[in-house]
């Protein structure tokens, strides 16, 4: 008997659990001990155990849905067969949606019925049920279709009129976003529900904040002008103009973000940068960085939205062809050399960055990166903010990194002759070096690296490997239609004839309710050139960038006009889009 009081001791949970993840280990989709982790980890990181536990990969969503469907003897949908559009609206607040991740679908009586990943959320139940007075009749849906189903349908404020303006004297400032500098770090924090939130101006930036997100846009821009202010988004790269507001607002407003921001709201006669966070829902905390300009009339104010999961999305989900990727992951795990990215502004270099960085980041690797400022936080990598004005140049953070025994070290950009000299010398004594350059493709990066004065002998023993990239819009699936594109076209941009086989058809976009003018999302075009013996030969006897060129196109390496009709071929972007964004 004291042996087997024994043992049931030792298997007794050593934490209270909820009942969701009780009934997961029940059923044995996990084990108690991978169920604490789990779920101690999503306490530490105030995210949701659901969030926590379909990102690890432990248990998927779909298998998730169907083990608490079946435990909870609960409906099961499938969310991807909804049509928004059909659902009834206005039947719960899109705050508590996005809040809670739940999606009312209908009306019953006196009961509401509402997809959710979570049955056992008694806190989400309560709140349905306070704000609509209304029972609850949960149905499962799988987690991933949830956040998509939310994210895609959340309806944008494109009007100011429905806010009061007042005179201001009545604001406070700290309405659930809570903001830093580069030197204070932001500790994110729930979006609250005070009294200040009836303030018409911070209603409006909340709103205009979440709309954002939900609108997936890249950047804010709120721009005065005489006698018109404009808010535009920047969505898949492009410019679309979603507010007009009254003039009269542009320095409250001005002063509502620097002040979340952490900036000095005094000043207005020169540029200013500064950082803030976002809390949207359980499981999410975004990250935007702020610009403000003086300009004729006012302050213009760019808020660019940094997304810490988009470095965890992998290497296969930024749009890298098989061979593309398999020179990129044999090059990041050589143990030392030079690895450099190259694109204009806006062509997602940060982002293939951070994902070699993530992919990197062990417990046995000492990383360390300089960077103006650093976009997006990685747990484990020691990232150093530059600051010129204080004398803290890229230069200066490279000497202070090799004197730490550094594995891995990232340089934001190389700007000059004194950071590229120590980023070589780093990447010839044993260390990996990753940073960027902007040139327009691979080839011409090496004559580049030659202009800043590099000896030509420096440049063949440090690159090992270099990517040139562009973000081209992603043809929407649902309204995309074949293009009749006359052949002669075809060939002046780039096809050869065999590839016009009649196997294969170009699509246009057409527009939808579901994106923005035919495109929803950007596709990544790569040229992936690593510096073979033949290159560096090139490189040794000062040999053009077409030579370079010629030979990286030998050994099977595709040209950025190349890569994008390959894409085009694939039916992911259009023709006109790959026009666009790649050189001949």
């Amino acid at each position: 008997m004291a042996a087997t009081a024994d043992s049931l001791q030792k298997q007794a949970p050593s934490i209270a659990l909820p009942g969701l993840v009780r009934a997961l280990v029940t059923a044995g989709k996990l084990s108690q001990k991978t169920a604490e982790e789990i779920y101690k980890k999503s306490q530490a990181g105030r995210n949701s155990f659901i969030a926590e536990l379909t990102g690890s990969g432990a248990v998927s969503a779909a298998d998730l849905a169907h083990t608490v469907a079946a435990v909870f003897g609960t409906p099961l949908l499938d969310l991807d067969a909804v049509d928004p559009l059909h659902l009834p609206k206005g039947l719960l607040d899109q705050k508590i949606c996005s809040a809670y991740r739940v999606v009312a679908l209908g009306k019953r009586g006196n009961r509401l019925i509402v997809a959710t990943a979570d049955p056992t959320d008694q806190e989400a139940g309560e709140k349905i049920k306070f704000t609509t007075q209304l029972g609850v009749e949960w149905v499962i849906a799988e987690y991933d279709k949830l956040n998509r189903f939310i994210d895609a349908n959340a309806k944008p404020a494109t009007d100011f009129n429905e806010y009061t303006i007042s005179d201001g004297s009545d604001f406070e400032f700290d309405f659930g976003i809570e903001a830093g500098s580069d030197d204070a770090a932001p500790e994110s924090v729930d979006i609250g529900e005070s009294e200040v939130e009836d303030a018409p101006i911070v209603k409006f930036l909340h709103k205009m904040l979440l709309d954002a997100f939900h609108m997936r846009a890249s950047d804010l821009h709120f721009e005065p002008f005489e006698n018109q202010y404009r808010v535009r988004f920047r969505i898949d790269g492009q410019l679309r103009e979603i507010a007009s507001p009254p003039v009269a607002i542009k320095d409250k407003l001005a002063s509502r973000i620097k002040v979340i921001s952490r900036l000095d709201i005094s000043e207005k006669r020169v540029p200013q940068d500064g950082r803030m966070k976002l809390k949207i829902g359980p499981d999410r905390v975004i990250d935007f960085r702020v610009s403000t300009l003086p300009t004729l009339f006012g302050e213009k104010i760019v808020i660019r939205i940094l997304d810490p999961s988009s470095a965890k999305m992998g290497i296969d989900a930024l749009g890298y062809e098989q061979e593309e990727k398999e020179r990129l992951l044999q090059a990041i795990n050589r143990p030392y050399g030079m690895i450099l990215v190259t694109g204009p502004t806006g062509s997602g270099k940060t982002v293939s960055l951070y994902t070699c960085l993530n992919l990197l980041n062990k417990p046995g690797v000492n990383i360390a990166t300089a960077e103006d400022p650093a976009e997006i936080n990685l747990p484990g990598v020691n990232q150093v903010n530059v600051n010129e004005k204080a004398g803290l140049t890229f230069a200066v953070a490279l000497r202070a990194f090799l004197r730490q025994d550094p594995d891995i070290i990232m340089v934001g950009e190389i700007r000059d002759l004194e950071t590229a000299d120590i980023s070589i010398k780093a990447a010839q004594t044993g260390h990996l070096v990753l940073s960027t350059l902007h040139t327009n493709d691979a080839p011409t990066t090496l004559t580049r690296m030659r202009n800043m004065g590099i000896a030509p002998f420096n440049i063949a023993s440090s690159v090992i490997l270099i990517t040139a990239q562009r973000l081209a819009r992603r043809l929407c699936p649902a309204c995309k239609q074949p293009a009749d594109i006359p052949m002669e076209a075809l060939l002046d941009a780039g096809f050869h004839e065999h590839e016009l086989d009649g196997t294969w058809a170009p699509y246009r976009a057409v527009g939808c309710s579901a994106c923005n003018n035919g495109y929803k999302g950007r596709v990544g075009i790569y040229q992936v050139m690593p510096i073979s013996e033949e290159i560096q030969r090139i490189i040794l006897r000062d040999g053009s960038a077409i030579e370079i060129a010629e030979q990286s196109r030998r050994e099977g390496v595709r040209s950025l006009r190349e890569a994008g009709l390959h894409k085009v071929k694939l039916g992911l972007t259009s023709l006109e889009e790959v026009l666009a964004v790649t050189n001949d």
